[in-house]
């Protein structure tokens, strides 16, 4: 009885911190709402999580099951079905799913994979943690330039760039817009390269209805709080390979067999080693939590509502701001295409007569946070230029200096609603209008 009776309490107290939490969160719902132009400020990106989230994260904590679990598992297989492949493996950050990735193909038990010295190429236009981990595991990234309004690495330049030490592609689905996957996809066939996907800002884009992250070998998911959908820190490698999958498993545990799908007969194989601790690869610890799982169930069943909203407001822009076209380059959805906006990107071009400083110091001004391209050029990165790594470039990467020097974008995201994206449009006409003038 007395065990009933506690047990009746303590979900009491669940139940009373459950609604505790969907009250706090609708009063700061309401609490935000309210917008002053010039006021309040508009932030680069507002974390898309709700009271569901921090509701299951509390329940996870209280039951004492904080470690890699049923949450997480639950939500590599609604990740894995919501991008079309077969296997999900959650990590704890998305650039640990990029190193992952290269991990598995420069992994001793492949059959086939890349050796030390082998060359992947991706775009110069990237951010630090797609290029990092091709120096990692021994490769050398190979710079390219890529397209101005898509951001997209350039095929044609991915062309130009193989040599006989080529092996892989890394193409970077920037800001939201799908490379031309089928492209990519005829080069790596024909030259027997592999392809990992980083798709870290590129949640639910498409092309012909097929998502971004199911082209390639591997692809890769980011859930920082600023992406699509967030798991707070986290991250995920998706594949439909089944040999990656295994290796990608056990790489993320510390070579450790408990994931496997050959555990039982790899125990049998060593019965004078504690099954607890065998060991049969080489490994990293970069799980996540279930309390990243718990959040992912949750935010993954929202990502197409968030999705819509980045897409309203960036046709908004672009009709705002296309009569300023021979200005600015704004962003482009190639045919078919599905772009999801990680933020709204602009370019000022070379010929116009202000520069990106003073338009985004302006935006700053009226409270209006922005951030530059990414990394801008990789390729300008003291990192690369002292020599620290060892690196290719091909090409005069012209695009890729013309986003390091004149490109930005601000925040786009589920909390930009009328008013808001009506008052950043205001100041950007209101700027160029006072320069014209």
């Amino acid at each position: 009885m007395v065990g009933n009776e506690q047990d009746r309490s303590q979900r009491r107290i669940v139940e009373e911190i459950r609604s505790l939490v969907k009250r706090y969160f609708s009063s700061s719902e309401e609490g935000t709402m309210e917008f002053i132009p010039g006021q309040t400020e508009i932030p680069l990106a507002v974390p898309p999580y709700g009271w569901e989230e921090v509701s299951d994260a509390i329940d996870t904590m209280l039951s004492r099951w904080v470690v890699m679990g049923k949450k997480t598992s639950a939500f590599e297989r609604l990740f894995a079905e919501y991008i079309g492949v077969k296997y999900a493996v959650m990590v704890n950050s998305g650039s640990s799913a990029n190193l992952l990735a290269m991990s598995v193909l420069t992994n001793p038990a492949l059959k086939s994979k890349m050796k030390f010295g082998d060359e992947v190429i991706t775009p110069a236009m990237t951010w630090a943690t797609t290029v990092f981990p091709i120096i990692n595991v021994g490769a050398t990234p190979v710079l390219v330039d890529s397209d101005l309004g898509t951001y997209n690495i350039s095929t044609t330049e991915i062309e130009k760039a193989i040599t006989k030490k080529t092996r892989g592609i890394m193409p970077v689905h920037l800001l939201g817009h799908p490379c031309d996957m089928k492209r990519i996809m005829e080069i790596s066939e024909e030259h027997d390269l592999f392809v990992v996907e980083d798709t870290c800002e590129a949640h639910g884009a498409e092309c012909s209805g097929k998502k971004a992250g199911s082209y390639g070998d591997m692809a890769t998911f980011s859930f920082y709080p600023s992406h699509h959908i967030t798991t707070m820190e986290g991250g995920i490698l998706v594949t439909d390979n089944d040999e990656y999958f295994e290796v990608s498993k056990v790489l993320r545990s510390n070579g450790w067999i408990s994931d496997l799908k050959a555990k039982d007969e790899i125990i049998k194989m060593y019965p004078h080693i504690d099954s607890r601790y065998l060991f049969v690869n080489l490994g990293f610890n970069i799980r996540p939590t279930d309390v990243q799982g718990a959040f992912g169930i949750h935010q993954i069943r929202k990502l197409d509502v968030f999705i819509r909203i980045r897409r309203e407001n960036a046709r908004y822009w672009n009709n705002r701001l296309d009569e300023y076209s021979e200005y600015l380059i704004l962003p482009e959805e190639r045919e078919e295409c599905k772009h999801v906006y990680f933020g709204y990107p602009i370019t000022i071009r070379p010929s116009a007569p202000f520069s990106r400083s003073e338009l985004t110091a302006y935006l700053a001004e009226k409270g209006i946070a922005t951030r530059p391209l990414m990394a801008g050029n990789m390729a300008e990165q003291p990192v690369m230029l002292t020599g620290l790594v060892k690196y290719r470039k091909v090409g005069n990467l012209k695009n890729a200096k013309i986003a390091m020097h004149n490109s930005f974008f601000w925040g786009n995201h589920q909390a930009i609603d009328e008013p808001r994206r009506e008052y950043i449009a205001d100041c950007v006409t209101d700027f160029i209008e006072s320069k014209l003038g």
